[in-house]
């Protein structure tokens, strides 16, 4: 029997220095540099290319720059070369994953929209697509870059054509870890990297066209700044050469491990170069993650008493706020929640089972799962994903039992739908199963009931993976 049923404060501010346990595994990526243009067909050939060079180096994953579909040499061209993600281009990358067997990262698609006046726009998008040839992410850009230096020929307003994302997409779990999304000049904004390292990203991706000005002065020195101040690795496919005869990129397609060394890069143009397609060949090792984030913690050293960036998401809010929340008849009160989406709240137990047990709720009263809509499901669980996460995190477990008593007679005591989240680790019990009797009894145990200010600390340092502060 699991005999210390519920953390001391201490205990639990303690293992929250230990990070997911991970083996020491590797993970081979292709990183590819390519030259495009106007010429969607060519462009296509050389990605494919690339990806049949990435399959037979056993490669897991390949990244691909910006505008990997095309550079279009002026903005009416642009959005007639432009798809949907339905469209033939983009079926094209899925049976190139699904043949090769290979993760794919686009790290720049056109895609054709229109705004709320009927007016053609694009969106550039970053794709994940999976192995079996399926999308399993799309970011939207969210800084576009609209720079004039008339004197150095550079003249880009990207926001003439191209619509501003809306969200930070959520950190996509690849072969090679949990994969942060971002497009090329996200990188001048940290606020995004942060959020995305405090929502679990092992890798940050910076898929570039950067210009030949800008990327001798900062893309080197960026993309290590990036790397170090979130101890993730930074990979950042770039786009190389001359696409046409008003438009450069500066190359240098680079990956630096989470201590800041650059392990991995690419050619930088030269005029005496001509254009040329390349790929580099990493291995991204998990284990130096872990190792870097336990020997110095830097999440936690925030200084939260002086400075807040607070992150508002869609359904968010902030965690300073003093809404209280129902469950059933009892009030749980914002400061032992964690977490806040549109239709649930994530929340520390009074009675723990194991270390790091918590719960997630509908925030409207509901007894049975049957009577949510299917928003609230959908948000229910995805919540629950992304503390289940979180909670394997701060314990170092690797496992968690997830459980919904949905009923009286299933054992359910609290008549609110609520998630039980109990991370797991080898022997925590003498029988594996015996967590579900733990469980049915526990609310009956008044032994283990915890005082508010330890439930409050918990919640606070909880939130610190959830909001940036």
């Amino acid at each position: 029997m699991y005999t210390q049923r519920f953390l001391t404060l201490k205990s639990f501010l303690s293992t929250s220095r230990i990070y997911y346990s991970r083996k020491m595994s590797k993970c081979t990526i292709g990183v590819g540099q390519m030259t495009s243009t106007n010429n969607k067909e060519e462009n296509l050939n050389v990605v494919k290319r690339l990806v049949q060079e990435a399959a037979d180096k056993k490669a897991k994953m390949i990244f691909l720059p910006e505008a990997c579909d095309y550079l279009a040499t002026h903005r009416e061209e642009a959005k007639t070369l432009a798809e949907q993600l339905n469209g033939p281009l983009i079926k094209e990358y899925l049976n190139l994953a699904k043949t090769f067997k290979m993760w794919l990262s686009i790290g720049g698609f056109h895609e054709i929209v229109k705004d709320k006046n009927d007016t053609v726009k694009l969106n550039n998008c970053h794709i994940i697509i999976n192995d079996q040839g399926n999308i399993v992410s799309v970011y939207r850009k969210l800084h576009l870059f609209d720079v004039s230096i008339p004197e150095r020929n550079i003249n880009l307003k990207e926001s003439d054509d191209v619509v501003p994302g809306k969200e930070i997409v959520e950190p996509v779990q690849t072969p090679c870890g949990l994969v942060g999304l971002a497009i090329c000049y996200d990188l001048r904004f940290p606020e995004l990297s942060v959020l995305l390292r405090k929502k679990g990203a092992s890798i940050l991706t910076f898929p570039s066209a950067f210009t030949q000005l800008t990327g001798q002065a900062h893309w080197e020195v960026l993309l290590r700044a990036r790397a170090i101040e979130n101890q993730c690795y930074v990979i950042a496919a770039a786009q190389y050469g001359n696409h046409n005869k008003k438009r450069v990129s500066f190359g240098q397609t680079m990956v630096v491990d989470p201590w800041g060394k650059v392990i991995g890069e690419l050619k930088t143009y030269s005029e005496n170069v001509p254009k040329d397609e390349e790929l580099l060949m990493v291995d991204i090792d998990l284990g130096l993650i872990d190792k870097i984030r336990m020997d110095m913690p830097v999440l936690e050293h925030r200084r939260d008493d002086i400075y807040k960036i607070i992150q508002l998401e869609k359904g968010l809010i902030s965690p300073d706020s003093q809404e209280s929340f129902s469950f059933a008849q009892k009030t749980i009160l914002s400061s032992q929640a964690f977490l806040c989406t549109q239709h649930s709240f994530a929340f520390t137990n009074i009675r723990c089972v194991v270390p790091g047990h918590v719960l997630v709720a509908s925030k409207r009263i509901a007894k049975r799962l049957e009577d949510l809509s299917a928003d609230e499901i959908s948000d229910l669980f995805q919540t629950v994903v992304k503390v289940q996460r979180v909670m394997e995190t701060v314990h170092g477990a690797n496992s968690s039992t997830i459980c919904v008593q949905d009923g009286k007679c299933a054992g359910q005591t609290v008549p609110h739908v609520h998630v039980h989240i109990l991370p797991r680790k080898s022997g925590d019990f003498d029988r594996n199963d015996d967590i579900y009797q733990e469980l049915a009894n526990h609310d009956r145990d008044d032994s283990i009931i915890r005082p508010p200010e330890e439930m409050v600390e918990e919640a606070t340092l909880l939130r610190k993976y959830f909001y940036l502060k």
